[in-house]
């Protein structure tokens, strides 16, 4: 079964090996911040994914631990420099890794877990496989750096285009997710046409997470999201929303959304919050966004049809698509 206790059952399984491994002891200074963002949390989606990559077509879970590890550890050190880039202090309610140790071994601490994530898909004894792994793992790299690249270039720019966006979200955080199906499944030796598909899938499945992203932010239950709403219209993010907002404003919508989400609007946090939120419930720009989450998960769905393995493991993946694009938190 695919649905989220079985992707929470292989984060648990995921954790345990995580809990065992030493990335290096000397120098301490660098190694214990490599370590410690390794600690702080997170749902451990990725390294799950891989796993039941892996699982849709063999059952030995051991074999596909190292590229867990490598896509885990890998997404950790975008997370590293991510936080520098974007100066934030705290991450899941503790200080990142810049904040307690400092820039400069942050920067560093991230440059070696990035070198640790290629020693761990060096670890299979396939060379071919090492060399498809490394094919899909470089270009993946390379993509979500030019994915953070176009996100930091839209905040210094006024039109950015909705197609803009989600292409920036695809390359920034969806990609990793089919790289992860993919890869998973790529050590387990399933043919190369259920890899692309799966690929795919993770790609369009990604987007549309994003985008309900997007959504809590604003219209989420605080009690549910475990945080404050509304911190994409504080930070003045082009969220999918806001474009969306901005494209089907009048010229004079437009002036006083684009007021409320410059620096200069004189309104406190709660009140910019509460504006912006009231303009996007009166120009309905929720509910366009669902729509797109629906024509994403279509085409994920229609990829995951095309996969090779039973239909009954099928249905599985879409199901586990449904509860995550569908959460409230």
């Amino acid at each position: 079964m695919a649905s989220m206790s079985r992707l929470n059952e292989l984060a648990s399984f995921f954790m345990e090996h995580l809990q065992d491994q030493n990335l290096g002891n000397t120098p301490e200074s660098l190694y214990t911040p490599a370590h410690y963002i390794l600690t702080l949390g997170g749902k451990r989606i990725r390294p799950a994914l891989t796993l039941m990559g892996y699982s849709l077509y063999q059952d030995d879970l051991k074999n596909a631990l190292p590229m867990a590890m490598a896509v885990e550890i890998f997404h950790n050190f975008t997370l590293v420099h991510d936080d520098i880039m974007d100066k934030a202090d705290v991450r899941r309610g503790k200080p990142t890794v810049h904040a307690r140790y400092g820039q400069n071994t942050a920067i560093l601490a991230g440059d070696v877990l990035m070198i640790k994530a290629y020693d761990y898909i060096s670890k299979y004894a396939d060379s071919q496989l090492v060399v498809k792994l490394l094919g899909y793992f470089n270009r993946m790299a390379t993509e979500v750096c030019e994915g953070q690249q176009m996100d930091m270039d839209f905040e210094q720019m006024m039109d950015v285009f909705i197609e803009s966006y989600i292409r920036m979200i695809e390359l920034k955080t969806s990609i990793l997710l089919g790289e992860a199906l993919r890869c998973g499944a790529a050590v387990a030796g399933a043919p190369q046409s259920d890899l692309n598909h799966l690929y795919a899938f993770g790609v369009n499945f990604g987007i549309a997470f994003q985008i309900m992203d997007d959504i809590l932010d604003t219209f989420g239950d605080p009690q549910l999201v475990g945080k404050k709403i509304g911190g994409d219209i504080i930070q003045n993010k082009k969220t999918f929303l806001f474009l969306k907002a901005l494209e089907l404003a009048d010229p004079g919508e437009r002036d006083i959304l684009l007021n409320l989400c410059s620096t200069s609007s004189g309104l406190s946090d709660d009140e910019k919050v509460e504006q912006v939120t009231d303009m996007f419930r009166r120009l309905n720009v929720q509910e366009y966004a669902i729509q797109v989450i629906e024509a994403y998960r279509d085409l994920a769905v229609s990829h995951v049809r095309a996969c090779s393995f039973s239909v009954d493991k099928q249905n599985d993946m879409i199901e586990l698509l449904d509860e995550l694009i569908s959460r409230k938190y």
